[in-house]
């Protein structure tokens, strides 16, 4: 039986900002003095990847340090595959975002009773260049931009909103160049579909973990940003770099908690069940090789052994020290029964970041006019093969603040036009729920299991035969059923999860987080995988 189609309710900013974490705060905060903006958050405004980064924010703060060395160390991190524009662009501003978070009021850690900041060492960096807010750098700079957001009046918050898909010029059959101008989203509190109209949009929703069955990732990371600027026409870069963090809690109670880089950086060390220590074996660096080598050391291990989990040590260390440097790690592990101070505790990897994205310019400029794609969610060329710690950041400081002047420098009053309320003419209420549960399921431990840490050929063929088939049944359900959060996630994921296995399946190297054993070596010429939307889509 067809429903009756209810009024959409619209609303009208210059711009329409989807997520709020640091990124998509950073640009509201730069552009509300002569913008009105809208926020719109799939949860709570707080909820998000920004929230549950413990190490902290990379940069060039000291005498020490050098422009030159963060750029290397982010070059090799990324396996050569980087942007150097992108990456010398990104460092060269890296002071001065972090002076703008200072100014926004951020209370990063300090030497004692000193004004020096305290600044740590991570995997992969030759310098201690990571200014922190003790172990919760993430929450510190979330509470800090949100409230400074929430008090200003230019800037709106709509929680409990979930995008759908974008409004542009071309969807709504205009002639000329192809423009952004809104974004449907579902308001989960009365399941009514709003349209936010737009000058500008910007896509700040973080990236696409949950594509996997463990994550250390909140649930809002289902690569909705990604998916739709796709579908709306946005090139996508390097979706076969997803960055497993070596390190998240190992209990069943604790779902997955990640174990901060800084603790290996500290001096953590890890070990098999018997204590003897692994990571010499496999790299000179040790636990301070980049996350990738971690992460498959740690994944071979487990396999070799037959084991669930290996052990990460810093019980050596005194105890008032662990305490200062990881409160949050501390209280957290003590929560699920875990002594850090005077025990290892039982870590494994888990699918932690997305180095790949929406494929923008140094500005977060989209291949579509007005549109903007910040933080995680974007391709920026930054991280190339494999994200160095505590980069991501400092890209979403960094890459905002350009996009704020970018919108501010090509300002221009766009015509009023109109976008038709959702239709919902033609669908019903679903009685088949049951469809979204197990292909959710279904995909993501297929992407666990053929399209994880290790890759073949033969699991990637196996993993596209499969996303292949699911998407052609949620494309049937979406097409005929209301939409719903869980429905309208499903959706996203699997267009991302093709993204990475397509991505994956033309790679023929392995390269940083892409490690595939039919193409055990790096290329010599190896180059930015870049997909182009098509008509299928």
């Amino acid at each position: 039986m067809n429903q009756i189609n209810i009024m959409s309710r619209h609303f009208k900013h210059d711009i329409v900002i989807i997520g709020a974490g640091a990124a998509g705060l950073t640009l509201a905060l730069e552009l509300a003095n002569t913008h009105s903006v809208a926020i719109l958050t799939k949860a709570d405004i707080r909820e998000g990847s920004t929230l549950y980064a413990q190490g902290g924010v990379a940069a060039v703060l000291s005498d020490e340090d050098t422009i030159e060395s963060h750029i290397n160390d982010t070059i090799d991190a990324g396996v050569e595959l980087g942007d150097a524009d992108a990456i010398r662009f990104t460092v060269e501003h890296s002071k001065e975002s972090i002076d703008w978070l200072i100014d926004q009021g951020v209370p990063f850690t300090r030497y004692g009773e000193t004004e020096s900041y305290h600044l740590t060492k991570e995997g992969g960096h030759s310098h201690r260049r990571i200014i922190h807010s003790a172990d919760a750098t993430g929450l510190a700079i979330s509470k800090t931009l949100i409230k400074n957001a929430a008090n200003h009046p230019n800037i709106s918050f709509f929680p409990d909103r979930v995008a759908i898909d974008l409004v542009t010029t071309e969807k709504l059959g205009l002639a000329g160049e192809n423009k952004v101008v809104g974004v449907y989203a579902l308001n989960l509190d009365d399941d009514v579909i709003e349209v936010f109209h737009g000058q500008s949009v910007s896509l700040a929703c973080g990236g696409s973990s949950k594509v996997y069955l463990y994550t250390s990732n909140p649930d809002t990371a289902s690569g909705d940003g990604i998916a739709m600027a796709w579908r709306a026409g946005c090139r996508v870069g390097n979706m076969e770099f997803n960055q497993f963090h070596p390190t998240c809690l190992y209990d069943a109670k604790a779902k997955t908690f990640l174990i901060s880089e800084a603790v290996r950086g500290e001096g953590g060390k890890l070990r098999l069940p018997d204590g003897s220590r692994f990571m010499p074996q496999f790299d000179e660096r040790a636990e301070l090789a980049p996350r990738d080598i971690v992460a498959r050391a740690i994944d071979h291990e487990m396999k070799r052994l037959g084991i669930n989990h290996v052990l990460l040590d810093i019980s050596h260390k005194d105890e008032s020290f662990i305490k200062e440097h990881f409160p949050t790690i501390y209280k957290r592990c003590l929560e699920y029964g875990h002594d850090m101070t005077k025990q290892p505790i039982p870590v494994v990897p888990a699918a932690h970041y997305t180095c790949g994205g929406v494929v923008v310019d140094q500005h977060g400029s989209t291949d579509i006019r007005n549109l903007y794609a910040i933080g995680e969610t974007a391709y920026t060329g930054l991280h190339g093969a494999n994200r160095l710690a505590s980069n991501s950041l400092l890209e979403c400081i960094v890459f905002a603040r350009s996009a704020a002047q970018h919108i501010m420098n090509n300002r221009t009053e766009s015509a009023d036009i109109k976008i038709p309320d959702w239709d919902e003419t033609k669908v019903t209420d679903s009685d088949e729920d049951v469809v979204i549960t197990h292909n959710w399921q279904e995909l993501r431990r297929f992407m666990w299991d053929y399209v994880g840490i290790v890759r073949t050929d033969k699991r990637l063929l196996r993993a596209k035969h499969r996303v292949d088939l699911l998407r052609s049944e949620i494309q049937e359900f979406y097409t005929n059923y209301k939409v719903s959060s869980d429905l309208l996630e499903l959706r996203n994921l699997a267009v991302v999860a093709d993204l990475i296995i397509r991505s994956a399946m033309s790679r023929k190297e392995s390269r940083g987080l892409h490690f595939t054993l039919d193409y055990p070596d790096k290329l010599t010429n190896s180059k930015p995988t870049i997909l182009h939307p098509d008509t299928t889509n």
